[in-house]
């Protein structure tokens, strides 16, 4: 796994290269510096309530916790420290999961099972708003003409693509296909099923059946975390606006969305690619040389967000070290969970 990171890396650093090839680097330094210290300082900043929406969405979807801010922001450091690693890892945003249902193990006493269905819902929906808010995305792309019909036909393609197979994968849910699959796999194999394979035929039906059981009874919570996962998305978009603004090249807000919802497209498409390094400079560059020509505008864009990326991937293996020095009693800290 370590090997294949590195080759990923090196073909986003290669794309990284093709992308400033041609540009000039001054001028793009030159427009960051227009940002300056207090633009900058927004930009980082403006990521918490973001990020705060998200922990706010997986908070109503782990059911046994109560809903105050002392949970929040247990929610939100813990996810902070998983986001990181899903950032910095070729694992499709994946990464970070087995250690955000560690840290609930370890820190509050939340089982496995419960974490990991938490886990799946909040990932779940978390994509299904992302469908919704790319698809608003492209509705404002077709009658714009700063976009080519190429790249509005690459871009309809690649968020059919992906809304198949969100969907798909919610469909695997609610239908209990992945346990309806064990049991086929246990009647085909019958007496020759091992202790091993039973056990996971088993743990695949409570899962699913926890699954089901969220979206059948908690519905409410189910649209408010979609509301506020679409409400995360939406925070991309502002921060494109207002970035766009101190760089002295200002778009609508319309044309934001759309280079918030080309550059999240392909970051989807590119997860294998560690921080998608490389293909969202591209998409960056590409796009907003066609909204103000100036394609050195994108790159500017670019490594700001990449500064705030790396602000807080610091701080979430920040947060994971100070979790890792202070371990504590999960049997004591069961006793908090309700």
């Amino acid at each position: 796994m370590r090997y294949l990171k590195l080759v990923f890396l090196t073909l986003g650093l290669l794309l990284l290269g093709l992308v400033v090839r041609d540009l000039n680097v001054d001028e793009v330094f030159a427009q960051i510096a227009e940002v300056g210290v207090i633009g900058m300082t927004f930009v980082v900043l403006f990521y918490a309530p973001v990020f705060a929406a998200d922990a706010a969405g997986w908070q109503l979807i782990l059911t046994s916790v109560p809903r105050d801010l002392r949970w929040l922001a247990r929610l939100f450091n813990i996810r902070l420290a998983g986001e990181a690693f899903n950032t910095v890892t070729p694992l499709g945003s994946m990464g970070g999961e087995p250690l955000k249902a560690l840290l609930l193990k370890s820190r509050y006493g939340i089982g496995y099972r419960e974490s990991s269905v938490s886990l799946i819902l909040a990932k779940t929906i978390i994509l299904i708003a992302l469908v919704l808010f790319l698809t608003i995305g492209f509705l404002l792309l077709l009658p714009s003409g700063r976009v080519s019909s190429a790249y509005k036909f690459i871009a309809g393609a690649g968020l059919i693509a992906l809304t198949l197979s969100i969907a798909g994968c919610f469909v695997i849910q609610r239908l209990r296909l992945s346990s309806r699959l064990g049991s086929w796999l246990g009647r085909i194999f019958g007496a020759r099923v091992t202790g091993r394979l039973q056990r996971l035929i088993l743990l695949i039906h409570d899962i699913d059946e926890r699954l089901v059981h969220f979206y059948t009874e908690h519905r409410a919570r189910s649209v408010a975390a979609f509301l506020l996962a679409l409400l995360s998305w939406i925070g991309g978009v502002i921060e494109v606006y207002v970035v766009m603004w101190l760089l002295g090249y200002p778009v609508t807000f319309n044309e934001a969305w759309i280079i918030e919802a080309l550059v999240q497209l392909v970051r989807a498409g590119t997860f294998f690619i560690p921080a998608s390094i490389g293909a969202q400079e591209g998409t960056l560059v590409m796009v907003c040389s066609a909204m103000t020509g100036n394609p050195a505008v994108g790159l500017a864009l670019s490594v700001i967000r990449r500064v705030r990326e790396v602000v807080w991937i610091a701080a979430g293996i920040a947060v994971w070290w100070i979790y890792s020095l202070n371990r504590t009693n999960p049997k004591e800290s069961e006793r908090e969970v309700v």
